[in-house]
């Protein structure tokens, strides 16, 4: 197991080092290399000085036009690396917040999440995304960051299909998916979500609700799976046919971020 994978902030939810994990064959995915977390725009200066400290040189950001123009990031001051992002929306709005008039309890909120991750497999922009950021692994050096809002769903997915691609386990991909329920910042996201929520519904969300839409479960990521399974046939296919991740881009990451 990797030490400690919280990088401690105080207004930035879920970073996280997400490498660590044994791989097929032997060998660990490298630490220190990549990095996940929910959105900077709260950083505080005291986050960019710790961030700075890990040569973060590309920032994968899976958020859409409108969620960046509501909620720029903070950067470190002078930095130079390259920020991938998507010219347009890459969901209708955060998965989290993407509620109705119903989403006041724990069994709709449920629902709500469920139905994020069966679009998710078809979703044009984040299919491009998601090859942008695997591109991203193979053609540049450093660290990296992938995040989105929270940085459990989208960003969740991308580190999955991350370790698959270099033979984590897959109880192991869940383990890391399911490791942001155990963030130490989901203070954070609270403040950076639930007042838009219960404004937009124009009621109070129960604490269920609200856990069902801030934490992750293992059904969401069962769900992306099943999906994938039903039109691909397997995870691997989708990687290949779909994000465009082939036998030899997977033989360069495992070169490059396994040891």
């Amino acid at each position: 197991m990797i030490r400690e994978p919280f990088v401690p902030t105080q207004g930035i939810h879920n970073f996280r080092d997400y490498g660590g994990w044994s791989v097929s064959g032997g060998g660990h995915v490298r630490t220190g290399l990549l990095y996940r977390s929910g959105q900077h725009v709260g950083a505080s200066d005291a986050d960019l000085a710790a961030i700075a400290e890990l040569d973060i040189r590309t920032v994968i950001d899976l958020r859409g036009t409108s969620e960046r123009d509501r909620n720029p990031c903070r950067r470190i001051e002078g930095f130079d690396g390259e920020v991938i992002f998507y010219e347009g929306e890459t969901s209708s709005s955060p998965p989290h917040m993407d509620v109705d008039a119903e989403t006041t309890t724990a069994q709709y909120a449920h629902q709500r999440m469920i139905a994020v991750y069966t679009r998710m497999p078809r979703n044009p922009a984040m299919i491009d995304m998601f090859g942008r950021y695997f591109r991203a692994l193979d053609e540049r050096e450093g660290a990296s960051l992938v995040h989105c809002f929270a940085g459990k769903d989208r960003t969740g997915v991308a580190a999955m299909m991350l370790l698959h691609a270099l033979g984590a386990s897959e109880e192991d991909q869940l383990a890391e998916f399911l490791r942001t329920n155990a963030a130490p910042t989901l203070s954070v996201l609270r403040e950076q979500s639930v007042p838009g929520i219960e404004q937009r519904l124009g009621r109070k969300l129960d604490e269920e609700a609200i856990r069902a839409l801030l934490e992750v479960h293992e059904d969401y990521l069962a769900t992306y799976r099943e999906e994938v399974d039903r039109d691909h046939g397997s995870l691997d296919a989708y990687l290949e046919k779909v994000i465009g991740v082939d036998d030899a881009m997977r033989t360069r990451l495992h070169a490059r971020l396994v040891a």
